[in-house]
Protein backbone atom coordinates (compact mmCIF):
# COMPACT_ATOMS: atom_id res chain seq x y z
CA UNK A 1 0.00 0.00 0.00
CA UNK A 2 1.69 3.22 -0.91
CA UNK A 3 2.27 5.77 1.93
CA UNK A 4 -0.17 8.28 3.25
CA UNK A 5 -0.51 11.76 1.88
CA UNK A 6 1.20 14.20 4.70
CA UNK A 7 0.24 18.18 4.41
CA UNK A 8 2.38 20.17 7.02
CA UNK A 9 0.76 23.48 8.04
CA UNK A 10 -0.92 25.80 10.13
CA UNK A 11 -5.01 25.36 8.81
CA UNK A 12 -4.80 29.62 9.14
CA UNK A 13 -2.44 29.65 6.83
CA UNK A 14 -4.41 31.06 3.10
CA UNK A 15 -0.57 28.69 1.46
CA UNK A 16 -1.51 26.19 3.79
CA UNK A 17 -5.38 26.26 2.72
CA UNK A 18 -4.53 25.65 -0.79
CA UNK A 19 -3.13 22.64 -0.55
CA UNK A 20 -5.60 21.40 1.71
CA UNK A 21 -8.77 22.55 -0.04
CA UNK A 22 -7.40 20.50 -3.15
CA UNK A 23 -6.78 17.59 -0.91
CA UNK A 24 -10.45 17.68 -0.08
CA UNK A 25 -11.94 18.18 -3.34
CA UNK A 26 -10.04 15.42 -4.78
CA UNK A 27 -11.36 12.92 -1.97
CA UNK A 28 -8.14 12.09 -1.36
CA UNK A 29 -6.80 10.72 2.81
CA UNK A 30 -4.14 12.22 4.42
CA UNK A 31 -2.53 12.81 7.73
CA UNK A 32 -2.39 16.74 8.95
CA UNK A 33 0.88 17.69 10.80
CA UNK A 34 0.16 21.42 11.97
CA UNK A 35 3.01 23.29 12.02
CA UNK A 36 3.46 27.33 12.56
CA UNK A 37 2.63 29.93 14.54
CA UNK A 38 1.38 28.87 17.99
CA UNK A 39 2.10 25.16 16.88
CA UNK A 40 5.57 26.14 16.13
CA UNK A 41 8.02 22.79 15.18
CA UNK A 42 9.67 25.09 12.22
CA UNK A 43 13.10 23.41 13.50
CA UNK A 44 15.74 21.55 11.95
CA UNK A 45 14.29 18.28 11.36
CA UNK A 46 11.21 20.53 9.48
CA UNK A 47 14.07 22.40 7.29
CA UNK A 48 15.42 18.80 5.87
CA UNK A 49 12.27 18.84 4.59
CA UNK A 50 11.41 22.38 3.57
CA UNK A 51 14.60 24.56 3.98
CA UNK A 52 12.80 28.06 4.00
CA UNK A 53 11.12 26.79 7.13
CA UNK A 54 7.53 27.79 5.76
CA UNK A 55 4.74 26.07 4.96
CA UNK A 56 3.02 24.07 3.62
CA UNK A 57 5.21 21.08 2.71
CA UNK A 58 3.39 17.89 1.41
CA UNK A 59 4.99 14.49 1.52
CA UNK A 60 3.51 11.96 -0.81
CA UNK A 61 5.73 8.77 0.03
CA UNK A 62 9.19 9.23 -1.40
CA UNK A 63 8.21 12.96 -3.01
CA UNK A 64 8.38 15.86 -0.85
CA UNK A 65 7.46 19.44 -2.29
CA UNK A 66 7.31 22.73 -0.89
CA UNK A 67 6.00 25.93 -2.60
CA UNK A 68 1.74 26.19 -2.76
CA UNK A 69 1.59 26.10 -6.19
CA UNK A 70 3.40 23.24 -7.10
CA UNK A 71 1.88 21.26 -4.44
CA UNK A 72 -1.51 22.40 -6.42
CA UNK A 73 -0.05 21.55 -9.58
CA UNK A 74 1.41 18.13 -8.36
CA UNK A 75 -2.14 17.20 -7.16
CA UNK A 76 -4.10 18.01 -9.78
CA UNK A 77 -2.14 16.28 -12.06
CA UNK A 78 -1.06 13.48 -10.12
CA UNK A 79 -4.88 12.97 -8.90
CA UNK A 80 -6.98 15.20 -10.60
CA UNK A 81 -9.25 14.37 -13.99
CA UNK A 82 -9.54 16.13 -17.21
CA UNK A 83 -11.14 18.75 -15.47
CA UNK A 84 -8.36 19.95 -12.81
CA UNK A 85 -5.48 18.62 -14.82
CA UNK A 86 -6.44 19.56 -18.81
CA UNK A 87 -4.95 17.53 -21.29
CA UNK A 88 -5.17 20.37 -23.67
CA UNK A 89 -1.58 22.43 -23.33
CA UNK A 90 -3.80 25.22 -24.07
CA UNK A 91 -6.83 24.81 -21.29
CA UNK A 92 -3.71 24.40 -18.46
CA UNK A 93 -1.85 27.16 -19.71
CA UNK A 94 -4.88 29.56 -18.81
CA UNK A 95 -4.98 27.93 -15.40
CA UNK A 96 -1.06 28.71 -14.84
CA UNK A 97 -1.61 31.83 -16.64
CA UNK A 98 -3.32 33.04 -13.70
CA UNK A 99 -1.84 30.89 -11.07
CA UNK A 100 1.46 32.49 -11.69
CA UNK A 101 -0.37 35.79 -12.12
CA UNK A 102 -1.34 34.95 -8.48
CA UNK A 103 1.71 34.41 -7.29
CA UNK A 104 3.51 37.69 -8.71
CA UNK A 105 1.05 40.55 -8.55
CA UNK A 106 -2.69 39.20 -6.91
CA UNK A 107 -1.01 37.73 -3.64
CA UNK A 108 1.60 40.18 -2.98
CA UNK A 109 -1.31 42.94 -3.07
CA UNK A 110 -4.12 41.23 -0.94
CA UNK A 111 -1.93 39.58 1.68
CA UNK A 112 0.04 42.92 1.87
CA UNK A 113 -3.15 44.55 2.85
CA UNK A 114 -4.64 41.51 4.99
CA UNK A 115 -1.41 42.22 6.97
CA UNK A 116 -1.35 45.59 7.48
CA UNK A 117 -5.20 45.65 8.66
CA UNK A 118 -5.66 42.30 10.44
CA UNK A 119 -2.06 41.13 11.51
CA UNK A 120 -0.63 44.51 12.34
CA UNK A 121 -1.99 45.71 16.04
CA UNK A 122 -4.21 48.88 15.75
CA UNK A 123 -1.79 51.06 17.75
CA UNK A 124 0.56 50.83 14.75
CA UNK A 125 -1.49 50.80 11.59
CA UNK A 126 0.38 52.63 8.91
CA UNK A 127 -2.63 54.44 6.56
CA UNK A 128 0.19 55.31 3.65
CA UNK A 129 0.92 51.52 3.97
CA UNK A 130 -2.63 50.49 3.85
CA UNK A 131 -3.76 52.69 1.15
CA UNK A 132 -0.92 51.74 -0.82
CA UNK A 133 -2.17 48.26 -0.09
CA UNK A 134 -5.45 48.96 -0.89
CA UNK A 135 -5.30 50.42 -4.58
CA UNK A 136 -2.85 47.72 -5.33
CA UNK A 137 -5.38 44.92 -4.01
CA UNK A 138 -8.67 46.92 -6.14
CA UNK A 139 -6.37 47.45 -9.19
CA UNK A 140 -5.86 43.49 -9.01
CA UNK A 141 -9.68 42.99 -8.19
CA UNK A 142 -10.32 45.10 -11.10
CA UNK A 143 -8.07 42.27 -13.60
CA UNK A 144 -10.00 39.25 -11.73
CA UNK A 145 -13.37 40.95 -12.86
CA UNK A 146 -13.18 41.72 -16.12
CA UNK A 147 -11.53 38.08 -16.83
CA UNK A 148 -14.54 36.87 -14.78
CA UNK A 149 -17.33 38.63 -16.69
CA UNK A 150 -16.36 36.40 -19.91
CA UNK A 151 -15.78 32.78 -18.11
CA UNK A 152 -17.27 31.35 -15.08
CA UNK A 153 -13.61 30.36 -13.66
CA UNK A 154 -9.91 31.56 -14.00
CA UNK A 155 -9.40 28.04 -15.11
CA UNK A 156 -11.98 28.28 -18.05
CA UNK A 157 -15.19 26.82 -18.44
CA UNK A 158 -14.53 24.37 -15.35
CA UNK A 159 -13.63 24.65 -11.58
CA UNK A 160 -9.76 24.58 -11.64
CA UNK A 161 -6.79 24.47 -9.46
CA UNK A 162 -6.25 28.49 -10.54
CA UNK A 163 -9.13 28.87 -8.75
CA UNK A 164 -8.33 27.48 -5.87
CA UNK A 165 -5.21 29.82 -5.81
CA UNK A 166 -6.39 32.60 -6.13
CA UNK A 167 -10.30 31.81 -4.55
CA UNK A 168 -8.44 31.38 -1.53
CA UNK A 169 -8.73 35.21 -1.03
CA UNK A 170 -12.58 35.78 -1.21
CA UNK A 171 -13.15 34.64 2.11
CA UNK A 172 -11.02 37.44 4.02
CA UNK A 173 -11.04 40.03 1.28
CA UNK A 174 -15.02 40.03 1.72
CA UNK A 175 -14.51 39.67 6.02
CA UNK A 176 -12.05 42.48 6.05
CA UNK A 177 -12.79 45.91 7.09
CA UNK A 178 -12.09 47.40 4.28
CA UNK A 179 -14.01 49.23 1.58
CA UNK A 180 -14.81 47.19 -1.12
CA UNK A 181 -16.29 48.74 -4.62
CA UNK A 182 -19.34 46.33 -6.68
CA UNK A 183 -17.87 43.82 -8.13
CA UNK A 184 -20.44 41.52 -9.70
CA UNK A 185 -18.39 39.00 -11.48
CA UNK A 186 -16.15 38.40 -8.81
CA UNK A 187 -19.05 38.48 -6.31
CA UNK A 188 -20.87 35.78 -8.49
CA UNK A 189 -17.51 33.36 -8.63
CA UNK A 190 -16.80 33.91 -4.96
CA UNK A 191 -20.55 32.19 -4.61
CA UNK A 192 -19.81 29.40 -7.28
CA UNK A 193 -16.81 28.78 -4.69
CA UNK A 194 -19.24 28.93 -1.46
CA UNK A 195 -21.04 26.11 -2.60
CA UNK A 196 -17.68 24.27 -2.54
CA UNK A 197 -18.10 22.40 1.02
CA UNK A 198 -13.87 21.89 0.69
CA UNK A 199 -14.12 25.47 0.28
CA UNK A 200 -16.40 26.30 2.99
CA UNK A 201 -14.67 23.46 5.28
CA UNK A 202 -10.84 25.17 4.65
CA UNK A 203 -10.96 28.37 3.63
CA UNK A 204 -13.91 29.83 5.20
CA UNK A 205 -12.78 29.38 8.88
CA UNK A 206 -11.52 32.03 11.51
CA UNK A 207 -8.21 33.88 11.58
CA UNK A 208 -8.73 35.72 14.80
CA UNK A 209 -5.15 33.96 16.17
CA UNK A 210 -3.60 36.31 13.76
CA UNK A 211 -5.33 39.57 14.68
CA UNK A 212 -2.30 41.95 16.08
CA UNK A 213 -0.15 39.49 15.60
CA UNK A 214 3.19 39.97 13.45
CA UNK A 215 5.37 37.59 14.69
CA UNK A 216 3.44 34.52 14.43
Amino acid sequence: MPAPLTLWGRKSSCNVQKAQWLLEELGLSYDHKPVGGRFGGLDDAYRALNPNGLVPTLQDGDVTLWESHAIVRYLAATYGDSSLWPADPRRRALADQWTDWTATTFQPAWIGLFWAVVRTPVEEHDAVAIAGFHASSLAAFAILEAELTRRPYLSGEYFGYADIVAGVSLYRWFDMAIERPAMRAVEAWYARLEERSAFRNVVMVSYAELAGRLAF
